[in-house]
């Protein structure tokens, strides 16, 4: 991998096995859009303009002194998915999922974005998800410097807010466990940056204490958000899946990456019908 940095840009060349399409549109993120042949997105409160060509993908609209922090992280470059490909392959199933999407890549999003987001998720489709947290973070993030869309709001942003402020997004019975869960990490009841390096299990009871998180939403943001790469989400598709393709549980090959091999697997079963 090459990366080539000017001002306002990075290009990435060589990037094997990566599709930013099928990164983008899997249904794990919902801050980015098609656009201009790429994709425009805001991660962190930064603006972003991706465009993939065959092996080398440019992010245009950023500070390049930010991709070794921000954006080399967030793409999860720094894992060796080729080797993480050969592994997953030694299971017939497993390299059949991976034939539909072999350049999908589980993105390391912000923690709080992250739990936001999948708490809005429940019951929900992307495309609704997105309206949803596109409207939370016109009404209350900060706008970003560009003119380019809002940042993410701030859990004491929301804290503040009531049932009835949030409203305008339109997000029904999750009004109330947003203002929850900002209310518990603007408070320091919740401490996220503990998370990441917590024992697993307790790590899931801690996001449970907020009202509305149940298994799958604290799965999906300890994996999403947390880079906790171990964790397997089980939604309505997975359960399918795993009753169809795997009764007797996940190949012991895919155990220590459950997270990753689990978006093979949920894109499989979405695309193939």
């Amino acid at each position: 991998m090459e990366v080539i940095r000017s001002e306002n840009s990075v290009t990435i060349k060589g990037l094997n096995n990566f599709s930013l399409k099928d990164t983008l549109d899997c249904g794990q993120c919902f801050r980015w859009d098609e656009a201009d042949g790429g994709f425009d997105g805001i991660v962190d409160g930064r603006f972003c303009h991706a465009v993939q060509d065959g092996s080398t993908v440019t992010l245009t609209g950023i500070n390049a002194d930010d991709f070794d922090t921000v954006w080399a992280p967030y793409f999860d470059l720094d894992r060796d998915y080729d080797s993480l490909r050969d592994i997953f392959g030694q299971d017939p199933i497993l390299a059949e999922a991976l034939s539909f999407a072999p350049g999908i890549r589980v993105l390391r999003q912000y923690p709080w974005e992250t739990l936001c987001s999948y708490i809005i998720s429940q019951n929900n489709n992307i495309k609704r998800i997105k309206g949803i947290v596109a409207r939370l973070c016109e009404c209350f993030g900060e706008p970003l410097s560009n003119g380019k869309g809002y940042a993410f709001p701030t859990a004491e942003r929301l804290a503040a807010l009531s049932e009835e402020d949030l409203a305008p997004i339109r997000c029904g019975f999750r009004a109330k466990y947003i203002i929850d869960a900002a209310s518990r990490v603007a408070s320091g009841e919740l401490v996220l940056d503990e998370l990441y390096t917590a024992d697993l299990d307790d790590a899931r009871a801690k996001l449970m204490t907020i009202k509305g998180v149940g298994p799958k939403v604290a799965e999906c943001t300890l994996l999403y958000g947390f880079g906790r790469v171990e964790c397997f989400p089980i939604d309505v598709w997975m359960k399918r899946a795993m009753a169809e393709l795997f009764p007797n549980g996940l190949p012991q090959c895919a155990i220590s990456e459950a997270g990753i091999a689990q978006q093979y697997i949920f894109h499989y079963m979405r695309m193939r019908g």
